[in-house]
């Protein structure tokens, strides 16, 4: 069934660099129908008075729904979120690994229950669409079960979901800690590359969803399991990798004292044959050149967790460093580390992020550095197109371009009295975006639209 829109529409360049990349058609028409498999992708998209003919010619008997105090853009994707930890959103701790042993260990052995696991997965999915968020690379706990339930929930919503088992056969408390099998003929290790790879077999490919390799973190991975891992990285080229590193100062010390070969964290997921093109690891805070090399060479992808990283005192992601680097990032919530599921929150925390690590350098010793003030579109970029290229789906989401699948959202900008007065006096595209940027929370998302499969 093909749909119309005309509003004003929001689309990215992706040959563009990201701080110029933006495009609003003020009187914009957006086209969605079925292409060959059926699923609705964007068919036309532009300027309404460059393309009304040519619509009309084709699509005579189609009604256009005319929104013209609304701006058309693209769903929101999210390239690092835990799931299991939505209900732990918020809680008080000194840093990372206390926030983990206090609060998310003790939640994720609930979701061994597979009613718990339904239930969780089941808000967890609407909390993301009602923040217009269309894809998200999740995690989701040890346990199988936790798996299944997320899928299914995502399925259900026809949502572009991507997630696995979290792997994690040492270091960790009973009941999220990896378990051998229950006739005794594989131990933990083996048992939990089994798991995930039946999980993989099943998921992966079905619908619009997507598997990944999950080692939970080095320290809790044993040279067997991330060797294992590693192993079936190789053989399934297009599963995607993600894990967490470089985020804090004691994780960092605590996992170089448990792979003494390795250079550094980073160099510890290389040597395991787990650093390529769709793997995606989140924070990357204390890296060096040469670990950013590294992501570079090997197109693997930093997921970037501003609210989380300043929530828990990790630090602050290094964007002139990564950009001088050429290595890709986007942004990510972190949630439950992270502070709200709501994209503007997390892009206006990236933009504190570029402009404190500017006054850190100062008092680091060594020269000052120049200012790196993220522009709005940049900001929208990293939560949209480039994060869609992050996770190696250009084209495909994150943007309305023709061919593009047609996850987009609908915003009101005049969701609030402020940002009805603040929107109405923008004067660029950029005042525009940073005014949402700014003042915008779930209010301003007014309808989030996912890419439907048509009945054949």
């Amino acid at each position: 069934m093909t749909q119309a829109y005309r509003a004003r529409i929001l689309s990215f360049d992706a040959q563009a660099t990201p701080s110029n990349s933006a495009r609003l058609d003020q009187d914009g028409l957006l086209v969605i129908g079925a292409n060959e498999q059926g699923r609705q992708v964007v068919q036309m998209v532009g300027d309404y008075n460059l393309l009304a003919d040519e619509f009309k010619s084709r699509h005579a008997d189609v009604t256009v729904q005319h929104l013209p105090d609304r701006i058309i853009a693209p769903g929101f994707v999210d390239t690092h979120v835990h799931y299991p930890q939505t209900d732990v959103i918020g809680s008080p701790a000194e840093g990372l690994l206390p926030w983990l042993e206090s609060y998310t260990f003790p939640e994720e052995k609930r979701f061994v229950d597979v009613e718990y696991a339904a239930q969780s997965a089941s808000f967890f999915i609407a909390e993301l669409l009602r923040n217009g968020v269309t894809t998200a690379l999740t995690f989701a706990t040890s346990h199988v079960a936790s798996v299944d339930a997320l899928f299914t929930e995502a399925q259900k919503n026809s949502m572009r979901l991507i997630t696995g088992k979290c792997m994690q056969d040492r270091n960790s408390p009973d009941g999220v800690r990896d378990q051998p099998s229950s006739n005794g003929l594989h131990d933990a290790t083996e048992q939990s590359l089994i798991d995930t790879e039946l999980l993989m077999h099943k998921w992966h490919g079905v619908d619009r969803l997507g598997y990944a390799f999950t080692p939970r973190f080095a320290p809790s991975c044993s040279d067997a399991q991330l060797r294992g891992l590693g192993e079936l990285a190789a053989k399934y080229p297009d599963v995607w990798i993600q894990s967490h590193v470089a985020e804090n100062v004691e994780e960092i010390t605590w996992a170089l004292s448990l792979f003494p070969q390795a250079r550094s964290y980073l160099q510890i997921y290389d040597d395991f044959g787990l650093m390529r093109q769709r793997a995606v690891y989140a924070h990357c805070i204390h890296l060096d050149a040469t670990d950013r090399a590294l992501m570079q060479s090997t197109g693997a992808a930093a997921a970037v967790c501003p609210t989380s990283n300043l929530f828990l005192g990790s630090g602050y992601f290094d964007y002139r460093a990564a950009d001088d680097a050429g290595m890709a990032y986007a942004l990510a919530s972190d949630v439950g580390g992270g502070t709200s599921f709501s994209p503007f929150h997390t892009m206006l925390a990236a933009y504190y992020v570029g402009r404190a690590t500017v006054k850190t350098a100062l008092f680091q010793g060594g020269q000052p550095k120049l200012g790196m003030s993220l522009s709005p579109q940049n900001l929208w970029w990293q939560h949209t197109t480039g994060a869609a290229k992050a996770l190696g789906l250009e084209g495909v989401i994150g943007n309305l371009a023709v061919g593009c699948e047609a996850d987009f959202i609908i915003l009101n900008p005049q969701a609030t009295p402020l940002l009805e007065r603040r929107t109405a006096r923008a004067e660029s595209l950029d005042e525009l975006l940073f005014a949402m940027i700014v003042l915008g929370d779930d209010r301003l998302i007014e309808k989030t639209v996912i890419s439907q499969q048509l009945a054949s």
